[in-house]
């Protein structure tokens, strides 16, 4: 049997529904769920066999979690800066993941991987090619993540023709079924990649297996213009015309919408990945956050791939989002540090259909969760310790991050890879991108 754990620092903050926070509080982990929260003298006096992980200044925190991502476009940081869209993708993108294998999407996604646990992220959902090399990085990072093939109309690097890709999700679908971390997704790429038979055709796959259906939609004006142009309506209603706008649905960015589709999502229940920092750097537009929130819908928060974010920070993408709407509302009242930090927690976990085991510290749920430490000059003095997340913290202010009850850093010391050895196949990666022309 293993040791149970106690993780106490300064304050605990639980994100539940009191919005609890404990000074000097502490989370009891029995196996992979979380036993009991409280005071660490009280906890540590009932519990006098538990190991205990205490920071003098830590801030104890649920792990966030990161709702749209492509973890192993790492291989691509940075190659193709500064292009709108489409011609990042058609141009650079679309020709080199034409050429991209198996081993390669593994290596970037440990990469990713590592990034992720060093700033303070225990799960997230992922869409991207060669998805079974990408399962196997999260399975060994001991990583909680949504996880599928991306599907598209024309052939896959990955699986070729369409229907070995169908194949292939099945596969995914049957083999990853009872897994503690690893869930799978059903991802059509866009509308504009996908015809509305493949649409609907994963939209089957998504209902049969109760899985979530994972989907760009309405990034940038020109997709909806091409949408209009080919179906004579915009993405929101293409899917609602499809019958595929549900609960089970995340869509990701949902840039430019208008009243009425907004309404319309808030009526099924989608779910919608904000990720600011993308649309910023690509110039695709301010999704209507705002809006989007006072409509209902649940809003979480992704940071996209790194070849348009540049990275998988989500301090710096909370930081992001709660800043940009001020400005474009020009209202500094709008989107506030209590809505941003629920974004990339409890309503990340929504968002994944997974709120009733993560995105909050409660007695019941997995024990996901991450300790900062507080003791630095951007962080002091403390009045507030979500406005601190928001708009002070970074990365390297995470010390600890707990999985599934797994203590995979310690000390910003990775316990569950070898970050050098991972590090080392940098250079194997760089050398096969600047291969491709």
């Amino acid at each position: 049997m293993s040791q149970n754990l106690i993780v106490s620092g300064q304050t605990l903050l639980t994100m539940d529904d009191e919005q609890q926070v404990i000074e000097n509080g502490a989370v009891l982990i029995e196996g992979d769920t979380i036993a009991a929260i409280g005071g660490r003298e009280e906890l540590t006096r009932r519990h006098p066999g538990a190991r205990v992980l205490h920071r003098e200044h830590g801030l104890v925190m649920p792990g966030l979690i990161n709702t749209h991502t492509h973890a192993a476009m790492t291989c691509f940081r940075g190659l193709a800066d500064d292009l709108p869209l489409m011609r990042w993708l058609e141009e650079t993108i679309f020709p080199r993941e034409a050429r991209l294998s198996d081993e390669i999407v593994y290596l970037s996604s440990l990469i990713g991987l590592c990034e992720m646990i060093r700033s303070g992220t225990t799960s997230f959902c992922d869409m991207y090619l060669f998805s079974e090399a990408v399962i196997r990085a999260t399975d060994q990072a001991g990583v909680r993540g949504w996880l599928g093939e991306v599907l598209y109309d024309f052939p896959s690097p990955c699986y070729g023709k369409l229907d070995n890709g169908f194949a292939l999700m099945e596969r995914l679908l049957a083999t990853w079924r009872d897994h503690p971390l690893i869930t799978i997704t059903v991802n059509p790429h866009a509308v504009y990649t996908c015809s509305p038979e493949l649409l609907s055709r994963l939209g089957r796959m998504a209902a049969d297996h109760d899985a979530l259906y994972h989907v760009h939609l309405s990034e940038t004006a020109d997709e909806v213009k091409t949408c209009r142009d080919r179906y004579g309506r915009t993405p929101v209603h293409h899917l609602e015309d499809l019958g595929l706008l549900g609960p089970r649905v995340l869509a990701a960015h949902c840039v430019v919408l208008d009243p009425e589709e907004i309404a319309l999502l808030a009526r099924h229940q989608v779910k919608i990945a904000h990720c600011p920092e993308s649309n910023m750097k690509l110039a695709s537009g301010t999704a209507p956050a705002v809006e989007m929130l006072a409509a209902g819908l649940c809003l979480s928060i992704g940071t996209d791939g790194p070849a348009s974010n540049n990275d998988h920070d989500l301090f710096g993408e909370m930081n992001t989002m709660a800043k940009v709407h001020k400005l474009t509302r020009m209202d500094p009242t709008v989107m506030s540090a209590d809505q941003v930090l629920w974004a990339a927690t409890r309503g990340g976990a929504e968002a994944l259909a997974a709120d009733r085991i993560i995105g909050s510290l409660e007695p019941g749920k997995k024990a996901d969760l991450i300790v900062l430490d507080l003791n630095a000059p951007h962080l002091v003095p403390l009045y507030n310790p979500v406005s601190h997340l928001v708009y002070a913290a970074r990365p390297d202010d995470v010390v600890h991050s707990v999985i599934n009850g797994r203590l995979v850093m310690e000390d910003r010391r990775i316990l569950s890879l070898d970050e050098e050895a991972v590090l080392a196949g940098v250079d194997e990666i760089k050398r096969f991108i600047l291969s491709l022309h």
